[in-house]
């Protein structure tokens, strides 16, 4: 019997990643009510290969990103869960019986599971994310070999929406995606509005997915930094009170830095000035008492990614971080 589940794919190009995600949801031990693949204006076969697979077609004709894609398949469903799937991901047969289990027997509002890098075979692409007063997120376990404190379900307050199940009355509790970004970091900042709300879920490492990464923009491509760039303030701007002024400084001065060096520092500035441009008119949209219940958020945050990274393999970004403003 299908589970209450409709699996959202947003969507563009890239048919044969979707053949071959579709072909590992439809090999699932339990099998979702209905699968979504909400398409942002493709130009290649991707609607073929949905239909090859049974899977629901949703044409929005142009590309409005990523929130825009998830908040359409969210609308069009009617489950009591969903999962929001990357088209470059691949999932465990036992992927949705096992996120289902356990958000069912921990009364979860939502499920993440163990990202493994499609790639790098035994290499964790990340686990859960966690957010720092720099307005930058860190993906927890990205790059980990060993997966020591990863190997073991734990509560959690931010999950990529790579492979994860939610409530489908979640999105009703704590609102849609925002659309405003488009793509990157839609996922934390919903993320902050759940936690704000003590919405919380959890980690669950039995469950697994096969993450490719970057397909569709790629790793540093001038869009990604641009689009991450910008979002970084928008985020801020939205949810951040004054006195984190200096981390926020801090931490776009350092994550500019990081782009420079991949060559993308032209593209840091052009989102840093579409950021600003956005900064007035969503700034001091959160209430008073939001921007107080924040701190021990981002804080309880930051000590985790101290402690999940080690100061013997700190990452250079987060080293200079914390001893800038700590």
């Amino acid at each position: 019997m299908p589970s209450e589940t409709t699996v959202i794919i947003p969507h563009w190009n890239r048919a044969a990643l979707l053949d071959r995600l579709l072909t590992t949801i439809g090999q699932q031990s339990v099998k979702p009510a209905r699968v979504l693949v909400v398409d942002n204006g493709s130009t290649d076969r991707s609607a073929d290969v949905a239909a090859q697979h049974g899977a629901g077609f949703m044409a929005l004709n142009e590309n409005r990103g990523f929130a825009h894609a998830v908040n359409r398949g969210v609308a069009a469903s009617s489950t009591k869960w969903v999962a929001v799937v990357n088209n470059d991901v691949e999932l465990h047969p036992l992927w949705l019986q096992t996120l289902l289990d356990e958000a069912e027997r921990s009364q979860a509002w939502f499920a993440a599971p163990r990202l493994v890098q499609l790639k790098v075979p035994g290499q964790l692409d990340g686990c859960f994310d966690l957010l720092a007063r720099s307005a930058c997120a860190w993906r927890a376990g990205h790059g980990a070999s060993d997966e020591g404190p990863y190997a073991e379900p734990r509560t959690i307050a931010f999950a990529p929406l790579t492979a994860t199940l939610l409530r489908r009355e979640l999105f009703e509790r704590a609102g849609l995606l925002d659309e405003r970004f488009e793509s990157y970091l839609e996922d934390v900042e919903f993320g902050l509005r759940c936690a704000l709300q003590s919405l919380g879920g959890v980690y669950v490492p039995q469950a697994e997915a096969y993450h490719a990464g970057s397909s569709t923009l790629g790793p540093w491509s001038p869009r990604m930094v641009q689009l991450l760039s910008r979002n970084q303030l928008l985020l801020a701007a939205k949810h951040f009170p004054t006195s984190y002024m200096w981390n926020v400084l801090v931490g776009q001065s350092l994550w500019g830095a990081l782009a420079l060096r991949h060559k993308a520092g032209a593209a840091w500035l052009r989102g840093k000035v579409a950021g600003l441009r956005l900064f007035s008119g969503v700034r001091a949209t959160a209430s008073p008492a939001a921007r107080t219940a924040l701190d021990p958020i981002l804080r309880a945050c930051e000590r985790e990614i101290r402690q999940l990274q080690p100061a013997s393999r700190r990452e250079t970004y987060w080293r200079a971080y914390f001893t800038l403003a700590p």
